[in-house]
């Protein structure tokens, strides 16, 4: 206790969290969806935190142009294009080897939501598209799970605590995804300062739900530019009676019934994740070698046909980049790997 005591020391001191709060947060199971820049911002501070138990949840892997923001992630990570929950647990790891963290480098979709999310006190949200976030949605609060939404793009983050029965969710604040052009990390870039910014208001908010400070909670959604020095809240400390999720409880994401997970947001590329195949890397690399470049690891394999490469993960997921239609993706998948 007095080595916890020691290297927890500057925070128990803080009123609000003291022993006991430092002692509720060891006991604390976690969960983060989506392991990119709000992700590694998220998990590393709730580590350095103490949380008992982390687990991280990503379908993608490690490129240089993540490094400007990824802040768990190096140059030998993207050199080996390694998964980020892979990559974020061995950094995470090695900052505190007294804390639990498990990596799933898998898709959260609507088969494997239920085992994927299940036994944890909160769910924190780094991922990078609505269809995601609707279906962590539709989860919390069929569960009566308290989530924290998180974004950023750009200078501009923004928040919100969603506590089923008590605020509101996802779906009364956002009815309806955002239509027409989106801006994305590829399309406008992103400042790491904004996603270090908002990682941390959420980090904070996080920390009062498990130390059971529940009523100094920010019932608003928060929305910031760092650049330009605009902010802005939405008042959400109540559900809408007439929301199609917590009022009406009509659970589509999580039914399978809104349209499949097979875009990136945001990326020149598609996803293709229509049924698990488990995969034999080298035998696979036999068979693609004379059609292209091949390489791979323990944890995927490349295989680069210009102007289209694929990255390919052991339960049969596939990442083709150099395209966004998702016709010329399956067509491609199709051909190499098999319908």
């Amino acid at each position: 206790m007095q080595v916890l005591e020691e290297r927890y020391s500057r925070q128990i001191l803080f009123a609000g969290i003291g022993a006991e709060g430092q002692r509720r947060l060891a006991a604390s199971r976690v969960v983060i969806v989506g392991c990119g820049a709000t992700g590694s911002v998220l998990s590393s501070l709730l580590v350095r935190a103490g949380v008992g138990y982390v687990r991280i949840i990503d379908r993608d892997y490690i490129e240089p142009s993540n490094l400007q923001r990824q802040v768990l992630f190096d140059e030998q990570d993207a050199a080996e294009s390694l998964p980020k929950a892979v990559a974020a647990c061995r950094k995470l790891r090695q900052i505190n080897s007294e804390v639990t963290v498990e990596a799933h480098v898998e898709d959260l979709t609507p088969d494997n939501c239920d085992e994927l999310l299940e036994a944890t006190d909160l769910i924190l949200d780094g991922t990078d598209n609505f269809e995601t976030r609707y279906l962590i949605n539709d989860y919390a609060v069929r569960e009566q799970r308290a989530w924290i939404y998180t974004a950023a793009v750009g200078s501009y983050g923004v928040g919100m605590n969603i506590l089923p029965g008590e605020t509101a969710c996802l779906a009364c604040v956002f009815p309806q995804a955002p239509g027409g052009v989106v801006e994305t990390c590829d399309t406008s870039g992103i400042l790491n300062s904004a996603v270090n910014l908002i990682g941390s208001v959420a980090v904070t908010e996080a920390m009062k739900f498990l130390v059971g400070a529940r009523t100094a909670m920010r019932r608003t959604l928060l929305s910031f530019d760092a650049w330009y020095n605009d902010s802005a809240e939405i008042a959400a400390a109540s559900p809408r009676s007439d929301c199609s999720v917590c009022g009406q409880r009509n659970f589509t994401y999580l039914s399978g019934s809104a349209h499949p997970h097979i875009s990136m947001c945001g990326r020149n590329s598609v996803q293709i994740h229509e049924r698990h195949r488990p995969m034999d890397f080298a035998e696979v690399e036999k068979r693609l070698a004379p059609h292209g470049e091949v390489r791979y690891t323990e944890y995927v394999l490349k295989f680069t046909r210009p102007p289209l490469e694929m990255t390919l993960f052991p339960d049969g997921r596939a990442i083709i980049k150099g395209t966004t239609d998702v016709g010329v993706a399956r067509s491609f998948y199709a051909r190499f790997i098999g319908s």
